[in-house]
């Protein structure tokens, strides 16, 4: 399945479809240089397959995690160009999660002004959420995606067969995303995490996930308003991520805890057990105050003010804007039910 995306310069191509990784060499122009970015957590099958179809390929790997986010790990990728004398004609490919799909994008966004970069999701927290909508980035001075630019990719593969190699955790950790998709935007995805087997179900969910985002970027790619929704949940999430004493969570599982309070009870009663389906958390042992704090650097804030994703019916939403004391309270409401 072939999915189109519209961006203010163009159009590129997701692929999905199961084996298509063997592919890359059909879907991507690879018959040049390619830098070839992955971590040590993605099996390196993934990327020598991908290698397998290029022209000249240099493979780079770092070390998985959040904490490779940051501007080291984008100087030492720099730096890699530079040793192997990449230029203006070669390109960036990413084969992993959103830590390499995020920096890959960035490296290539500011590699002599910008060369090509394509992206190789291969959890489903990359393949539902960041595969699609161009936002590269670093965390910069314990503040997550500070520093970063749209740049979209030039195509994007989504095999599914990758997630046979996930844990549940991580597979539960992508899936939040789609949820949280699905309350905001599909009440028939809803009805499948609810009353569906999941694994049976992973790529239906995984299209029905695309075809929202696609929907809400090609209507707001830069994030002035609709695009705005897909911040469902997300200020107390990175909130929880950036706290050092909370590093435990994965993005996901923060995202879950960021949904809860942000709901109508009505729909709170329904979520609630969903997560617990997911085996993802709904609460958390730890002062809500404190994550208060973080919430101010948020990028939705504005003075004293914030804009935060509401829903009260499943499949609507509200962008509502009110002071940032009512937000905590409204945080500190939620979480204690």
């Amino acid at each position: 399945m072939i999915i189109p995306i519209k961006t203010q310069n163009g159009l590129y191509n997701i692929y999905l479809e199961r084996g298509a990784l063997k592919k890359a060499g059909e879907y991507f122009d690879l018959d040049r240089k390619v830098m070839i970015i992955t971590d040590t957590g993605v099996p390196e099958e993934y990327s020598k397959t991908v290698a397998s179809c290029c022209k000249s390929a240099v493979i780079t790997t770092i070390e998985m995690g959040e904490k490779s986010k940051n501007i080291d790990t984008f100087k030492y990728l720099l730096e890699r160009l530079v040793e192997n004398d990449f230029t203006r004609t070669d390109c960036v490919v990413a084969v992993g999660g959103g830590v390499v799909g995020d920096l890959s994008g960035f490296v290539a966004s500011c590699y002599m002004r910008g060369i090509d970069f394509y992206n190789v999701p291969t959890t489903v927290l990359s393949q539902v959420d960041s595969s699609i909508g161009g936002k590269t980035a670093i965390d910069f001075m314990g503040l997550k995606n500070i520093v970063g630019a749209f740049y979209p990719p030039k195509g994007v593969i989504i095999d599914s067969d990758t997630l046979n190699t996930l844990p549940d955790r991580q597979l539960s950790n992508g899936l939040a995303e789609s949820l949280k998709m699905s309350m905001t935007s599909d009440p028939v995805l809803f009805d499948i995490f609810e009353k569906n087997d999941i694994a049976e179900n992973i790529d239906t969910i995984i299209e029905r996930s695309l075809n929202i985002k696609k929907y809400v970027v090609e209507q707001d790619e830069k994030e002035s308003g609709l695009r705005k929704i897909l911040n469902f949940g997300h200020t107390l999430a990175h909130a929880i991520e950036t706290n050092e004493s909370l590093e435990k969570y994965y993005h996901g599982e923060c995202v879950a805890i960021g949904m809860v309070p942000m709901c109508s009870l009505s729909v709170r009663k329904r979520l609630i057990p969903i997560l617990k389906k997911l085996n993802l958390p709904t609460e958390m042992d730890y002062s809500v105050d404190s994550l208060l704090d973080a919430c101010r650097h948020d990028k939705k804030m504005s003075g004293d003010n914030i804009t935060v994703v509401y829903v009260d019916k499943i499949g609507e939403f509200e962008l509502i804007k009110m002071p940032f004391s009512e937000y905590g309270e409204m945080v500190k409401r939620g979480l204690s039910i």
